[in-house]
């Protein structure tokens, strides 16, 4: 497999799992606005650290992504 293509690969995986965590991020979001009262503040403050945490995973999911494209601007 050539450099290029292996590249190729790795960005469409790592699109696959941001795709996944940004769906998490949004469906934790959702039950934090809606349930937020509801929920024991234990269980709130740890839904609020995920959605913390799966932010983040989302910003180093992107940069990742971007320095696959960036190598392959350079080929």
């Amino acid at each position: 497999m050539s450099e290029l293509d292996h590249l190729k690969e790795q960005i469409a995986y790592l699109k696959f799992w941001q795709g996944i965590v940004v769906v998490t991020d949004i469906s934790l979001a959702g039950w934090l606005i809606s349930s937020s009262d509801s929920a024991a503040s234990f269980t709130a403050f740890l839904a609020l650290a995920g959605l913390v945490l799966l932010s983040a995973g989302i910003v180093v999911l992107h940069r990742r992504i971007e320095r696959r494209i960036d190598r392959i601007k350079e080929l």
